[in-house]
């Protein structure tokens, strides 16, 4: 059996918490047995649906906590005031070294204040970014940034692909990941500056990055690199179109076999083929941002997920913690650009 992993929950973050939540955390116990959770959040709840979910005393502590976090609050506000809140103390069981991740459905920019101030930055990191796992024809994909840093310089972008082309690995165990700048043109004279500067330096890092160059809005899910970097500004967009076009599919499709019989027909016929592309689309699965950068794993899980998506994101969070994610970003930042950083992994 692997040793023991300590995973630190948000209880109480999220639209669908704590019900979602525990649930997610139980379907993940059953299914690793080497894991232990420390559930920050309502004491009574969470024991309720722990018992409820048959998840076994001996996989799971409860610390309580009495506030919670609101999905609406500022960042700023949330800092100030929520040092009591299952968010805070679950986030400083990672940074006090008694658990190797933590993972919430809260408040996004909150969680990411607090990641920051509690955590810190690895050292050669400028920022940290958000970064998801996003579906392609060519398989699984990671982009950054997903909306953390507005504005970015060409030192940004180029630690942003260091860090995307280590998470690739860790999660796919993908030798070299190609790596691909987000521009509005594939040609070398198109985009920002701050843009071309970044192509330029991973073009002289051959060897150490698989930089394929410049990436159009339409090649994210054509698959055209395993890494799609860029600004938290240009990347939330891009999101936020890819998710709302899927949706729009989708919902055409319905009305439309609604109102034809031989679009009904035809639906009945493929729906063995449509129930498996649901299966391998389904956003359930590729849920659960990583704040990148940080000293310390911290997963954010989308707001409104259910237990199968909640536990999407802890299963995320546990290969990131057990691959040593934050050591294996600040070697390869040592290796690819000779940034002479501190070892924290707290071993001698």
């Amino acid at each position: 059996m692997s040793e023991t992993l300590v995973i630190a929950i948000d209880a109480m973050g999220g639209d669908n918490a704590p019900e979602a939540v525990i649930e997610g955390v139980a379907r993940v116990a059953k299914k690793d047995k080497s894991v232990f959770f420390f559930l920050f959040g309502d004491e009574a709840k969470i024991k309720k649906l722990a018992d409820a979910n048959r998840l076994p005393d001996d996989r799971y502590k409860i610390h309580p906590t009495t506030d919670v976090i609101k999905g609406d609050a500022k960042p700023s506000i949330a800092v100030r005031s929520g040092r009591e809140s299952s968010m805070w103390k679950a986030i400083m069981s990672v940074r006090n070294g008694y658990a190797k991740a933590i993972v919430s459905a809260g408040n996004t920019g909150a969680l990411m204040a607090m990641s920051k101030i509690c955590l810190g930055t690895l050292s050669g990191i400028d920022r940290p970014a958000i970064a998801a796992v996003l579906p392609s024809a060519a398989g699984p994909i990671v982009a950054l940034d997903l909306g953390a840093n507005a504005e970015c310089n060409s030192q940004n972008l180029i630690e942003f692909s260091i860090m995307g082309h280590v998470l690739h690995h860790v999660l796919f165990q993908t030798e070299k990941p190609s790596i691909g700048l987000l521009n509005i043109g594939s040609e070398e004279t198109k985009g920002r500056d701050e843009i071309r500067e970044a192509a330029s330096v991973l073009k002289g890092l051959e060897g150490k990055i698989n930089f394929v160059g410049f990436v159009e809005g339409n090649d994210i899910c054509a698959g055209k690199s395993n890494v799609i970097v860029t600004d938290g500004f240009s990347g939330n967009v891009a999101l936020k179109t890819i998710e709302g076009t899927a949706k729009f599919i989708t919902s055409m499709m319905k009305k439309t076999v609604k109102h034809s019989l031989f679009a009904s027909i035809g639906f009945l016929i493929a729906k063995p083929a449509l129930r498996q592309l649901k299966k391998k689309m389904d956003p359930r699965m590729y849920n659960g941002a990583m704040f990148l950068g940080l000293n310390g794993i911290s997963v954010k899980s989308h707001g409104g997920a259910d237990s199968f998506a909640f536990a999407c994101a802890i299963e995320s969070a546990i290969r990131m913690a057990r691959n040593d994610l934050c050591n294996k970003i600040k070697n390869e930042l040592k290796h690819v650009m000779d940034v002479d950083v501190p070892d924290i992994s707290g071993e001698e």
